[in-house]
């Protein structure tokens, strides 16, 4: 197994990419030994090509605490 050095990551091309709002590649990155999921969309500028990054928490609970469920009457307008 391989071991995972603090300060450093890896891409991937993302080839189940469906929808332009879907990363190009993702991956994870390791910082102060806590673990992140890393998204990268290649984009265009002035000066040519780059890549936009995104970082998020690697976290069981960010996408609980991120999202939290409503109420599903909340929605219903009547």
């Amino acid at each position: 197994m391989e071991e995972k050095r603090d300060n450093s990551g890896v891409l991937f091309k993302n080839d189940k990419k469906e929808t332009g709002n879907q990363p190009d590649y993702k991956g994870n990155i390791r910082v102060g030994n806590q673990e992140y999921w890393l998204s990268a969309w290649i984009k265009e500028g002035k000066t040519g090509k780059f890549m936009g990054l995104a970082v998020s928490p690697k976290d069981e609970d960010y996408k609980a605490k991120s999202y939290p469920k409503k109420d599903m009457d909340e929605d219903v307008p009547f």
